[in-house]
């Protein structure tokens, strides 16, 4: 399985994610003119070499009508006149003065809509500046329709947040993980003041997510990053036992003592194991045709597995524990059914890494016609195994047992 991890020790921002990603694609110079060439109004791309630390990387640079954004990457514009910065800080310092025009999100849909990338491209761009604009509305407690962005930043928000997307879609990570995200901590000024780190919309979009302060000071994940990291990154913690093939580094701007990177690493995990969740919940006032019910709902849905154990519960009453096994993107949609189909009010959750043997599965003709064999292989074992269902078929349309009907695999072959 090939792994794209994100290592975010000192946060992260849209240019920063951008460049490490670069160096991960095989050929950059061409990709950089490839993001040119896109049609983004008043925007060039360019990527240069940098240095953090001694580490050698790559930064990013993005021009918005000839000159780059550098001390925030867009502006809030509300209708009664008020200016909120979202601290889109690319890691430096200072800023330049731009037209002042603004856009609402439904016309940086229009702007996404007219870009020369794939649909699933442009679907992750609208979800991601989605985030951003939920997080804005409620950071300044205005209906998203209420709030304006300024030009300038938001053209260069959704150039870093298109070449993120785009550069994804084409390196095309069966899994993305990242660690914590290192915040920063402190404070940062901004038009209303003084506000804490993380700034208000970049704490709201990173809510579920693992985070820290740490000792720098300063702002070290932006809304930008913070919404890319959402959006894409399916799973939070230490780096998986995997394979690196590839590492790319992306550099901020802003020197600190810490090597002011984010490291993205490509790679390959098919080491046996794999990440599920299980989620469980006991009951004690269903029957049992109804937790049956509930376990072929579950088992439809794409559970890998659905057991139950039977227990003893409160007041003496006998109950069973009911698991739901699955894969980390189907854990929105267990939850809604087992709320939905058990009288559970609560549900336990479980991330589990599990070791696994690599499986196949060829269909093989016999005397008593196609019968489907189960393979499986890894860790010094290798063993088959005809298929229930049709080994069943047989038995039944036979009139032999089902023993004897198994015997048929592999010898009968």
């Amino acid at each position: 399985m090939i792994t794209l991890y994100f290592d975010l020790n000192m946060g992260a921002a849209g240019d920063m994610l951008t460049a490490a990603l670069l160096e991960l694609y095989p050929e950059p110079d061409a990709f950089v003119e490839r993001l040119n060439s896109l049609g983004l109004p008043s925007i060039r791309f360019c990527a240069g070499s940098s240095a953090k630390c001694g580490i050698s990387g790559t930064q990013m640079h993005v021009s918005v009508y000839g000159e780059e954004e550098a001390a925030s990457d867009f502006h809030v514009h509300e209708h009664h006149g008020e200016h909120t910065h979202s601290h889109e800080h690319h890691h430096d310092g200072h800023g330049h003065e731009h037209p002042h025009e603004h856009h609402t999100l439904h016309e940086i849909e229009h702007i996404v809509s007219h870009m020369d990338v794939p649909d699933k491209v442009r679907e992750d761009i609208i979800a991601v500046y989605g985030l951003i604009a939920d997080a804005e509305s409620h950071a300044h407690g205005k209906p998203v329709e209420e709030i304006h962005f300024h030009e300038v930043g938001t053209l260069d928000a959704i150039a870093d947040v298109t070449a993120v997307c785009l550069l994804i879609y084409e390196l095309s990570p069966d899994c993305i993980a990242a660690s914590p995200v290192h915040v920063g901590s402190g404070q940062v000024r901004c038009a209303h003041g003084i506000l804490p780190v993380p700034a208000p919309a970049t704490a709201w979009i990173l809510r579920d997510v693992p985070t820290y302060g740490g000792q720098v000071r300063g702002e070290l994940c932006t809304p930008t990053g913070a919404a890319l990291l959402k959006h894409f990154v399916q799973e939070f913690g230490n780096l998986p036992p995997m394979r690196v093939e590839k590492i790319g580094y992306g550099c901020g701007k802003k020197d600190f003592e810490a090597a002011n990177c984010v490291r993205a690493m490509l790679g390959n995990t098919d080491d046996g194991r794999d990440s599920i969740v299980e989620l469980r919940c006991n009951l004690d006032d269903m029957t049992p045709e109804a937790v049956g019910f509930a376990m072929d709902a579950l088992f439809a849905a794409g559970a890998l597995d659905v057991y139950t154990i039977p227990t003893g519960m409160k007041k003496n009453r006998p109950g069973v524990l009911l698991t739901c096994m699955c894969g980390q993107d189907k854990r929105e949609e267990m939850l809604r059914l087992l709320f939905l189909h058990t009288t559970t009010l609560g549900v336990r959750e479980y991330l589990c890494s599990r070791y696994v043997l690599n499986r196949t599965v060829e269909t093989r003709q016999t005397k008593y016609g196609p019968v489907r064999v189960k393979r499986v292989s890894g860790w010094g074992v290798q063993r088959e195994k005809p298929e229930y269902d049709d080994i069943a078929r047989i038995a039944k349309e036979n009139g032999i047992s089902l023993a004897d009907a198994g015997c048929i695999c592999p010898s009968d072959f």
